[in-house]
Order: C-alpha cells, then sequence, then structure tokens
C-alpha cells in the first residue's frame, strides 16, 4: 500500500524522523485553517501519488492566507498526469542549504536490506543514477545485524555527505531504518532530506510503502487503506479478489503464479509489445475465477489482445481449459485470446480448447511461451 506524502509524514513522526509542522486540507478553508496554525510562509502541497507535482503547478509558496486561498483553489480539483488532486498538505516552508537523498528497500535477489544514500536529492534518483551513478552509495545491511549509528555514520561519510550534516543524516538513518523495518515498510524514502542554514537534517517528503503481508500486525493502517486511490480496473480486481495490477499497455496478461506472471511481462516486452497488466490466478483456475480475470482485463479498453499462460502444476490443464471454455461464454470479450498451456494434464487441456468450437479469430493455441507472446504482441499491433 503506498502512502500519500502527508501519510508517510504522519508515519515518520512516529519514529521520532523530525518532519515539518503541517496538516493535510481537502478545501480551501482547511488549507487557511491548516496554515494558521503552521505558521507562514507555508507551502502547499498537492497530495497524488505521481511525480512532477511541481511542475504541474501543484506545489505553491504562500506568504499569507490569500495566497493559500488562491494556490489552495487552484491545486483542488487540479489533474496531474491522470491524477485527481482531492487534498493538499499545507506545512510551515523550511530554508534549505543543502539537499540530500535517503531510502530502504529489500533487495530480494541479496536478500538483505539496501540503504540508497546520496548528497544529490531533490530530483528523481533514477536521473540522478542516470546521470552520476557513482553520486549514489548503495549498502547491503544484514537484518539480524540491523544499522546502528557508527554504521550510519560511516555510510554518510562514505557517500560524500558534507562533514557539517554528516551527524544529523546519521541519525536519521537510524531512525528511518527503524521505521522501515518495525513499521513494516517496502519502501521508505526521504527526497529531499535538507539541510537547514541552521544546521538540522529535515525530511522535506515522505514515500512509503507499506507491506500489505504484515497489516495483521498494524490495524491502525485501516486509515490508510481508506485513502487508497485504484483504478475502475483495479476495484474491479479487488471486488473479484484477484491479485491484479493495471498497466498502461494494450497485451493483457492472465498467468498462475506471481513469478510466471512477471515473466510473463518480460517475454511481452521482449518480443516487441506492452503489458497491459499483471494478473495472478493462483493455483486455481476454475470457471468462475477465470471469468473474473476476462472481465477485468476486458474492463480496459486499451487491451487489443490476451495472453494466458498457465503452467499446469497443482492446477490441472483440463480444469483450465473447461474454465476457459466456460468464461468465454459469460464474458463477452473484445480482444482475442492467445494461451500458451502446458505442464500437468496440458495435452488434454489443449485437446478441449480445439474441440470447443471456438473461432481461432477469438481464440488461439500456442506450444511455448515465445510463440504465444509473439502472437499476441502481433494481434495487439
Amino acid at each position: 500500500m503506498d502512502l500519500f506524502e502527508y501519510q508517510g509524514k504522519q508515519y515518520f513522526a512516529r519514529f521520532d524522523i523530525p518532519v515539518s509542522a503541517g496538516g493535510v486540507a481537502h478545501t480551501v478553508d482547511e488549507a487557511v485553517a491548516v496554515a494558521e496554525k503552521a505558521g507562514y510562509p507555508v507551502v502547499v502541497k498537492a497530495q497524488v501519488q505521481v511525480g512532477g507535482r511541481g511542475k504541474a503547478g501543484g506545489i505553491k509558496l504562500a506568504n499569507n492566507a490569500d495566497e493559500v486561498r488562491t494556490h489552495a483553489g487552484n491545486i483542488i480539483g487540479m489533474d496531474i498526469k491522470g491524477h485527481l488532486v482531492k487534498r493538499v498538505w499545507v506545512e510551515n516552508a523550511s530554508d534549505i542549504a543543502e539537499e540530500y537523498y535517503a531510502s530502504f528497500t529489500l533487495d530480494r535477489a541479496a536478500k538483505k536490506h539496501l540503504l540508497m544514500l546520496s548528497a544529490e536529492g531533490g530530483v528523481e534518483i533514477e536521473e540522478v543514477a542516470a546521470k552520476n551513478p557513482d553520486a549514489i552509495l548503495l549498502q547491503h545491511i544484514d537484518p539480524t545485524v540491523g544499522l546502528d549509528a557508527a554504521a550510519a555514520k560511516a555510510a554518510a561519510v562514505k557517500a560524500r555527505i558534507p562533514e557539517k550534516a554528516q551527524q544529523g543524516v546519521a541519525d536519521i538513518l537510524v531512525k528511518l531504518y527503524r521505521c522501515f523495518t518495525e513499521g513494516d515498510c517496502d519502501l521508505a524514502e526521504i527526497n529531499p532530506l535538507i539541510l537547514k542554514p541552521t544546521g538540522e537534517v529535515h525530511a522535506l517528503d515522505a514515500k512509503v510503502s507499506l507491506d500489505g503481508n504484515a497489516d495483521y500486525r498494524h490495524p491502525e493502517w485501516e486509515e490508510f487503506a481508506k485513502t487508497v486511490e485504484l483504478d475502475a480496473r483495479e476495484q474491479l480486481a479487488r471486488e473479484k479478489g484477484l491479485q491484479y495490477i493495471g498497466l498502461d499497455g494494450t497485451v493483457g496478461i492472465i498467468a498462475n503464479g506471481a513469478g510466471l506472471a512477471m515473466s510473463t511481462l518480460d517475454v511481452v516486452n521482449q518480443v516487441g509489445g506492452t503489458a497491459a497488466n499483471f494478473l495472478d490466478i493462483g493455483g486455481g483456475a476454475n470457471a468462475d475465477l477465470m471469468a473474473g480475470a476476462l472481465e477485468v482485463i476486458n474492463s480496459d479498453q486499451k487491451v487489443k489482445a490476451i495472453f494466458i499462460n498457465i503452467f499446469g502444476g497443482i492446477t490441472r490443464g483440463e480444469e483450465v481449459a473447461n474454465g476457459i471454455v466456460e468464461a468465454m461464454k459469460r464474458v463477452d470479450l473484445r480482444a482475442p485470446i492467445v494461451i500458451r498451456l502446458d505442464g500437468t494434464n496440458a495435452e488434454q487441456g489443449r485437446e478441449i480448447l480445439a474441440g470447443a468450437g471456438i473461432p481461432e479469430s477469438k481464440l488461439t493455441s500456442k506450444p511455448t511461451m515465445l510463440e504465444a507472446a509473439q502472437a499476441a504482441v502481433a494481434l495487439a499491433k
């Protein structure tokens, strides 16, 4: 679950990470009230889960109530890269001497936590990585050992953080690591992490993703869940209990197993296509589940072809085939299906599909994942 900036700052505050005084507002009057409490000058910031807010006019400095009214009125209701601004965060403006970057995430390949730290903050970390990769310290942390003050200070030095800020950065790194681990985050990022002219180090922004697998430990996350914004496809998928993530491509993806679904996205990209979604139907492929998956993908107007990629283990091929045949009777599909069916009882499954009387223009079977991807991409184009 991705948090809005204001929620991320509230989360940071639980771990004593210094953030600016402020509050969230849904109306112009609320924004003025928050500004009066925070103290002028203030910054009015659009709360959307997408970058480029500043360039889009979604971040404005205000020196008085009239300016807050103007900026809040302009920002609330604004469309930023397809995201409608429903609320703003109004905070006391900070004087900035320097900007840094700090984050913790999980490196699954290394099976360790990963610290990313840079003396070049305030811009997208991808931009720093592209222009000057040596400016980013990548340091693995053994989760059984953790990060203490000495290790955090050493990391600040190694990342070439200026000496005047090293201790302050180290202190925040320890707190941010606690937030990441004890707070069950997938990502805890501060960009920019600022040095004030007075010498304090301060979190000026917050990007936090929470690990949904840990929600049973955090009943307080229910408040965050109420503000999660899903597009129509994702809302429909949630209602049907599907593991779905919407993307912007033209090839709809259905696969059984997260690893296979990810590989399917990769092979579609490899042969020149673009995936419209990630959809993992797990170990079952009965008619109800398959119909739900096809309905969700069919709701995406960008989808021009559907690639069903099934490798049967516990799931048997004839069950998958029967599920697809029945599902196609229930859902009036706009796009043709290409299926790759392999594994347990795959031959029986392919025979069922071949004998179902479904026109080849609506359903095509291919023997390999690569061939199926190529066929789906060709149809999508």
